[in-house]
């Protein structure tokens, strides 16, 4: 949704200037823009002997995002020889080491390099492991800019419900599927051998719905573990599903503060790094263990949307990467905890000053609710984690390697997370379903 004329007719979607605030644990901060005059003046600010390594960045993140984006955005990776052929240029573009190392080419400040490479742990990536082609995100930001749908996230989705209304769709709630249903082409029970399609999905109050073919969005390990028989899966086997490495988690906290005689200087979006960046990394993704100090994506919309809170009132959440549930963290101990510190240091550090005094709501969510309620595996907030064996065609096919007819999209399929990916990971699914329908 761009926000043009078709779009506006269901949702207001309005610019954020600057895109991001970055604060760093000293309390100097960077405003991202993507205006060029003036993100050279926050180096200058901050770092100006980086200022010619952000040209030469400047230069080689386009060239990545001219080639990674806008021309294989929308490339579904499906066979080897798909991936093989580009696998040439993006070693010539050095797309493949980590994204920390390519910045740290270009940049002596260490906050500097913490700016410019933050971005993936937006769609669940480790900035230390996830590919150099994500270097891209800042030109996707940058050319088409940041923006906020009015009335919040409801507000979208109502727009998206409205216009697969107008086109025929039909929604069903409260309709938890069970099972995928999987058969030979003659209609007989599927085995291990010969062909198996899709033929629709049965729910947990015992109804089955029958389909020409089926499309999860659903997390993409517990769609195989939990809907499919593993008697009709050879290549996404159990060994293979559980192999794969799941993405970090998140706990947020949704709060409401007084705003009265309040002067705020943040914006609508802010990352709030912590002391430590490649450690605390580390900690999440690869230790797994709850760190004593964390860093925070703050949101506050009513800055943007006053109608998102009562008068004189803010509304807010804040998100706090941590590591899924495969860390063993008792969150029903630890969450509470995490809570109170978080909520301390925002007030103590005075970003929002005398903020456990003005609370009036407060609410959140740990990777128990990621598991438990959303059916995520192992409670992780965003799919599998986009390393670089995990990405293109190493990443979960939109079109089903085992079962005719069924196929995936969101955040589990290519290309990945977020939501710019998971739009274009819905094009991508239209159209291999219209190529085997024989459509085009």
């Amino acid at each position: 949704m761009s926000g043009g004329p078709a779009t506006s007719r269901y949702v207001k979607i309005v610019p954020i200037l600057p895109f991001y605030r970055i604060y760093f644990d000293d309390g100097a901060y960077f405003d991202y823009d993507g205006d060029p005059a003036r993100t050279r003046e926050q180096i200058s600010r901050l770092a100006p002997q980086d200022l010619e390594g952000y040209e030469r960045f400047h230069r080689d993140a386009k060239a990545i995002f001219d080639r990674g984006f806008l021309q294989l955005g929308y490339t579904h990776f499906g066979d080897v020889g798909s991936m093989l052929r580009v696998v040439p240029e993006l070693l010539r573009l050095d797309a493949v080491r980590s994204l920390f190392s390519f910045t740290s080419k270009y940049f002596q400040s260490d906050k500097l390099r913490q700016v410019f490479s933050f971005e993936p742990l937006l769609v669940g990536g480790n900035p230390t492991s996830v590919p150099a082609i994500y270097a891209m995100i800042h030109f996707v930001e940058k050319t088409w800019g940041i923006h906020f749908a009015m009335g919040g996230t409801g507000a979208l989705m109502q727009a998206m419900v409205r216009k697969y209304q107008e086109l025929g769709g039909t929604i069903r709630y409260n309709s938890e599927v069970r099972k995928i249903n999987v058969t030979a082409p003659d209609g007989r029970p599927a085995g291990r051998l010969g062909r198996r399609v899709a033929r629709g999905v049965s729910l947990a109050d015992g109804t089955t719905l029958e389909a020409d073919l089926v499309v999860s969005n659903g997390d993409y390990a517990k769609t195989h573990l939990d809907l499919i028989d593993p008697g009709v899966r050879l290549i996404q086997s159990d060994t293979r599903v559980k192999l794969m490495r799941q993405s970090m988690s998140v706990v947020v906290i949704y709060f409401g503060f007084r705003a009265d005689g309040l002067a705020l200087d943040l914006r609508h979006h802010n990352i709030i790094l912590g002391p430590r960046y490649e450690d605390l990394l580390g900690d999440i993704f690869n230790r797994k263990i709850l760190s004593p100090d964390f860093s925070q994506y703050l949101h506050l919309p009513s800055l943007t949307d006053p109608s998102m809170a009562p008068t004189g009132h803010h509304a807010a959440y804040t998100l706090i990467p941590v590591p899924n549930n495969a860390s063993g963290i008792d969150w029903t101990k630890e969450g509470d905890a995490l809570v109170d510190r978080v909520l301390a240091m925002l007030d103590e550090r005075g970003y929002i000053p005398g903020l456990r005094q003005r609370l009036v709501h407060k609410s959140f969510v740990t990777p128990d609710y990621f598991d438990t309620t959303l059916n995520s595996y192992l409670g992780n907030a965003f799919g599998p984690e986009p390393v670089l064996t995990q990405s293109a065609f190493f990443r979960p096919h939109n079109r089903s390697e085992d079962i005719e007819r069924l196929y995936a999209v969101g955040a589990g399929a290519q290309p990945g997370g977020g939501t710019p990916s998971v739009m274009m990971s819905a094009k991508m699914t239209a159209r291999l379903i219209a190529e085997d329908l024989h459509l085009n």
